[in-house]
């Protein structure tokens, strides 16, 4: 009850910010802490297989981006959660928000066991399908079917995530994510080096180390839903249920894949020089994203309590407040990925074409920020309310928004800096603006704010 008593802290006239702003931070910091952690896997991975070779660090790339790809579509077994657990949460339901925790759990458990067996089988098919040949591809294939069984643990971290986060606890993911991946860096040097596993080895390592943080997560929810009288065996309803909530979010996340997709090829088309500078400037996006997705978390969390309580004062109130956050969270980013854009360029690249490309186009993405700032936390307050349906209607229209405008750069921009800013200025702003529009009209309504359990 100590979250509702924080909460009921706030007035519907919008004063007493501080307590939200507390409340904010409380969930967005350690949420960014765990958001962060987990690339480090990719890093570490990357860094001990390096030494193999160049064809086994190529596989690592390829079958990387497979298991990178495979996971992100399934994110929404974390944003459907979240949403579910924290509106029963509000609402006072803490055995039901606990029960939507469990069944999301075992309905990533079965889609990670069946996810796991795919990819192992067809591992050569979709090794071969992004073009390797070769050693490159025997690396990848290896890697790939080392780390498939490790699925069911991926995806379990993220619907048990979705559930703590539901439960205003962000704290214990960033704890198990911060110990797993030193886990995983002593895994990987042990079996590849130790063990002379090779590639296989950092992919085992991966696998175990990502069944262990499943395994953990879902143990902190299950003596959660002990203590609460939750029935722990599958219900049929409540994965039916978590299953439909989650659909639309697949959708959306399908669309924000296409369009970043459609980016990279843009750029593969316009050169290599507009595609080397094109890495630097999305590695950086992605960076300040994690960032932005924070705030979406807290945003997340923090409105679908508000509207489970029947509370939409409150639930305006958080808007606007998060809204804030994110834009002024944009401007400030914005200012660090603009302004000293010339100097940390250097680190990614010695081509002063590349960097001088790279460096214009992060100026272009950096005046964005404050509204990619708005985008993200809007997302988060949808998403926490449940408008899920709508979300995946405005990542279609989005996207069909966004690819005349990308044709278009592919057609007529040139190779270099006039070409990725070109591109950039698509991408950052008319793909984020018109995400910006769709997300900014229904916020304005009332319709996604649906109360209740």
């Amino acid at each position: 009850m100590w979250m509702r008593e924080r909460l009921d802290e706030i007035s519907s006239d919008g004063h007493h910010t501080s307590a939200v702003d507390r409340q904010i931070l409380s969930l967005a910091v350690p949420a960014l802490g765990a958001l962060v952690a987990e690339p480090l896997f990719v890093l570490v991975d990357s860094a001990v297989v390096g030494h193999l070779g160049t064809a086994s660090l190529a596989g690592l790339a390829l079958a990387s981006t497979v298991l990178v790809t495979v996971v992100g579509l399934c994110v929404f077994l974390a944003y459907a959660t979240t949403a579910a657990v924290a509106r029963r949460l509000g609402a006072g339901d803490r055995g039901g928000a606990l029960q939507v925790g469990v069944d999301g759990m075992w309905l990533a458990l079965g889609l990670g066991i069946a996810l796991g067996a795919l990819t192992w089988l067809a591992a050569p098919w979709l090794i071969g399908a992004l073009g390797a040949t070769g050693e490159t591809a025997h690396q990848a294939v290896v890697y790939l079917r080392s780390s498939a069984p490790g699925l069911p643990g991926m995806l379990l971290v993220l619907a048990s995530t979705g559930a703590l986060r539901g439960l205003q606890d962000t704290r214990t993911p960033l704890v198990v994510a911060t110990a797993g991946a030193v886990v995983n860096a002593v895994l990987n040097v042990v079996l590849v080096y130790g063990a002379h596993l090779g590639i296989a080895g950092s992919g085992f390592g991966t696998a175990l180390t990502q069944l262990a943080m499943g395994a953990v997560l879902g143990g902190v929810v299950v003596r959660g839903a002990r203590a609460a009288g939750t029935r722990l065996t599958p219900h049929a309803a409540g994965l039916w249920a978590n299953a439909r909530a989650g659909a639309p979010l697949l959708v959306r996340t399908l669309t924000l894949r296409a369009a970043i997709l459609l980016t990279v090829w843009v750029a593969t088309a316009l050169g290599a020089t507009t595609l080397a500078a094109h890495q630097v400037v999305n590695a950086v996006w992605g960076l300040a994203a994690f960032a932005l997705d924070a705030l979406a978390i807290a945003a997340q969390a923090l409105v679908g309590h508000a509207l489970g309580a029947a509370d939409v004062p409150r639930t305006r109130a958080l808007l606007r407040r998060t809204l804030q956050w994110g834009v002024g969270a944009g401007a400030v980013l914005g200012l660090v990925l603009g302004g000293a854009s010339w100097l940390y360029v250097r680190a990614f690249t010695t081509d002063p074409d590349v960097q001088r490309a790279a460096v214009v186009a992060l100026v272009v993405a950096a005046v964005t920020m404050p509204m990619a700032g708005w985008v993200f936390v809007l997302d988060g307050v949808l998403i926490g309310a449940g408008d899920g349906r709508f979300l995946a209607w405005a990542g279609v229209l989005t996207l069909v928004a966004y690819v005349p405008v990308a044709l278009a750069v592919r057609g007529w921009a040139p190779d270099g800096v006039a070409g990725l800013a070109w591109l950039w200025a698509a991408f950052a702003g008319v793909f984020m603006l018109a995400r910006a529009l769709t997300t900014g009209w229904r916020a304005r309504g009332t319709a996604w704010m649906v109360t209740g359990a």
